[in-house]
């Protein structure tokens, strides 16, 4: 008979055996791995014979270990000794340690939890990643879940939402705790979004010139760690007690967000890291395995489709495994809702560098069971060839729409600035284009105007205040000569350039802000407010301020009465357009043949096909809703320098288009961008009447 006594034996020593998965630092999990006291290392360092793992046992007590196993390119092995709160890092086997642990830089993990970052005197900061443990209570708060066509997307910076709100306690002020604070939920809930898109808040790091100015990387763009919350932006009291406090405000944020109903979507970057162009001292990635984690070039330089000195190279299977294992870290972890991914192309070059919308990355992220039911973005142009792949992205993904951007601000900036000058503006299609969801534009990849997130702002770039007060960018203060920041901004300063004393101009200007807004609340698709847009927010002509981390960016909440005025009339917005959408079938606007768009002249005749691309018509009805809706909405534009009689249409104009829900048509003027539009709204008309409709304005009709 066969002796079974050695079969336990087996199986206490394939428990005691380091495993190359998942990769990082993982506690020894009961039943599957049982060692007290030791922890599971891995990292995948191809570039590197032997690793070494360097770690404080107790703090300011370091020693090391071998990772003895390898297998693929992962180096692993089981450690004693390093406890939650820890600090460790990595070296190369064999080669010379410069000082003693803990006072010079290791290499990062790839997939630290925390990272500790340790000041230098007049040098770069040392960084040290961090084990943590990842518990927290969730209690009963659940992600929300919001559909796409009821979503309002609020791009907002952690640290400038709050720093200046007298609302919030001081010590909170610019922190996780102080964006997840009552005072802020209930902002974000009075306002009416609800899904808010945080600036990058992996651990980040600032560039070697910003140090040298005496500046730092505000927004973030410069990711040193995709598992890690950056600290910087947790209280003191937080810093100070260490990783898993910065950890755990982060996810107290998160909870009271989700309890008030708000989204948290995340800009994350994948396409780059902090260690920037090759010359630079490596960090993490270029020292565990330059070759593999970046792209290179035939003679062995970097290709750089970022613009950042790096890019990741995504046609490696690791490279794209730490990405999916990042995301789904956050889903899980801290419960997030969706991502915003920066410069998204670069995520989708296969080996030949070229853009492939069915690169292994996006079918991944499509069928992970823990993200395919999350909110996906894509920023979808980076510096390669090929790099504009807006409407390209494929079904599951909601694109950044930079061509309702520049349509919207040609319409109501750059064509008002030309007939000012007595010239002509371009004609009402392009932007009708826009008003119904830039449908054209994502039909080709089989989605629908909710795939389109319309903005006409973002963090870069003027903010809606200064697109109708600057026609130049005005970044001396970045350090760069103004050089930095893009040239063309289809800006108006309606006629002096920054602020004016000319009491007309301001009013032209305020008027100009609430078009823009109007046209981006009430399109199609998904809008995306940047912070502050709705209180007016300045940033003096500076379209480049990620460098800027003081009260040129931050929000200022000592309102005057045109930004009360401003901040009431995007409240309104937003109340009537969740009105409507509740009036309409849950399928509008996705189902097509639920949806209906019917345009108009200024006559209420049917818009003929001359009249779209003469540039002389710059008057335009859209009436939209369904015929299973409870009522329809009628959005008018005047673009003109004129006041505007218009005829709204009738039942006959409307007959056959299931729009007609009697023969007594009528109208109820429900809001105007107009200066005097107190005085106008609440008029009734009925269909075949006139109304006038104010020079350069927007009037919102219930139908």
């Amino acid at each position: 008979m066969a002796d079974l006594t050695s079969i336990p034996q087996g199986q206490a020593a394939a428990r005691r055996a380091s495993r190359p998965f998942p990769l990082g630092v993982r506690t020894s999990v009961p039943g599957v791995d049982e060692v007290p006291g030791t922890v599971n290392v891995s990292v995948y360092a191809p570039g590197l014979a032997g690793v070494d793992v360097y770690f404080e046992k107790a703090p300011g007590i370091w020693t090391s270990e071998p990772l003895g196993e390898y297998v693929a390119g992962i180096h692993h092995g089981r450690v004693t000794g390093l406890s939650h709160g820890g600090r460790y890092g990595f070296w190369p086997q064999g080669k010379e340690v410069p000082g003693e642990p803990g006072t010079f830089q290791l290499l990062l993990d790839p997939y630290g939890r925390g990272i500790d970052e340790i000041p230098v005197s007049g040098d770069v900061p040392l960084y040290f990643s961090v084990h943590v443990d990842s518990a927290f209570d969730w209690g009963s708060s659940r992600q929300p879940h919001i559909p796409w066509r009821d979503t309002v997307i609020y791009e907002a910076h952690v640290r400038g939402q709050t720093m200046l709100h007298p609302g919030i306690p001081e010590e909170l002020r610019g922190t996780y705790a102080g964006f997840g604070h009552p005072v802020m939920v209930d902002y974000l809930q009075r306002l009416g979004i609800t899904s808010v898109e945080l600036l990058p808040v992996h651990f980040h790091t600032d560039e070697e010139h910003l140090r040298k100015l005496g500046l730092g990387n505000y927004w973030g763009y410069n990711t040193l760690g995709f598992f890690a919350p950056h600290a910087g932006y947790a209280t003191r009291a937080a810093q100070a007690a260490g990783a898993k406090a910065v950890q755990d405000e982060f996810k107290g944020m998160v909870k009271s967000l989700h309890e008030g109903g708000l989204e948290v979507l995340l800009d994350v970057v994948y396409n780059h890291t902090a260690e920037g162009t090759r010359d630079q001292p490596p960090l993490s990635w270029r020292g565990l395995g330059d070759e593999r984690y970046y792209r290179h070039d035939g003679e062995g330089g970097y290709v750089d489709t970022t613009g950042c000195g790096n890019t990741l190279d995504f046609s490696e299977p690791r490279v794209i495994q730490m990405a999916l294992d990042s995301l789904r870290h956050w889903v899980q972890e801290y419960q997030v809702d969706g991502f915003r991914f920066d410069l998204a192309p670069a995520l989708c070059r296969g080996a030949d560098g070229a853009f492939d919308r069915r690169h292994p990355f996006l079918i991944a992220l499509a069928a992970d069971p823990a993200l395919n039911e999350i909110k996906l973005i894509a920023e979808p142009w980076d510096i390669g060839p090929d790099g504009w792949q807006t409407g390209n992205f494929p079904p599951g993904w909601a694109d950044w729409n930079d061509r309702f951007r520049d349509t919207t601000r040609d319409f109501w900036l750059r064509d008002q600035a030309a007939l000012a000058a007595g010239g002509t503006g371009g004609s009402v299609a392009r932007i009708a284009g826009s008003l119904a969801g830039s449908a054209d534009l994502f039909a080709g990849s089989g989605r629908t105007a909710l795939s389109s997130i319309n903005l006409v702002t973002a963090h870069d770039g003027f903010t809606l205040a200064d697109l109708t007060a600057y026609e130049h960018k005005h970044n001396e203060a970045n350090g760069e000569g103004n050089r930095d920041g893009n040239s063309e901004n289809r800006s108006y300063n309606h006629g002096a350039e920054g602020p004016a004393a000319d009491e007309q101009i301001a009013v032209r200007r305020a008027q100009t802000a609430r078009n823009l807004m109007a046209t981006l609340l009430m399109s199609l698709g998904v809008p995306m407010i940047t912070a502050g847009d709705e209180l007016g927010r300045t940033q003096q002509g500076n379209n480049n301020a990620y460098c800027q981390d003081g009260p040129l960016t931050w929000l200022h909440w000592d309102l005057d009465p045109e930004a009360e005025r401003m901040l009431e009339f995007t409240r309104t917005l937003l109340r009537l357009r969740q009105y409507f959408l509740a009036s309409q079938p849950y399928r509008f606007p996705a189902d097509s043949r639920g949806t209906s768009l019917l345009w108009f002249d200024a006559d209420g005749q049917p818009m003929a096909q001359d009249k779209w691309q003469d540039p002389g018509t710059r008057v335009v009805q859209l009436l939209v809703g369904s015929p299973a809706g409870e009522l329809n909405g009628l959005f008018v534009l005047n673009g003109s320098l004129e006041d505007t009689d218009i005829v709204l249409p009738d039942a006959l104009a409307l007959r056959g288009s299931g729009a007609v829900r009697d023969e007594d048509h009528s109208y109820e003027l429900l809001l105007s961008t107009a200066a005097d539009a107190q005085a106008r709204t609440g008029g009734q008309r009925r269909g075949g009447e006139k109304d006038v409709l104010p020079a350069n304005s927007v009037s919102l009709y219930r139908a």
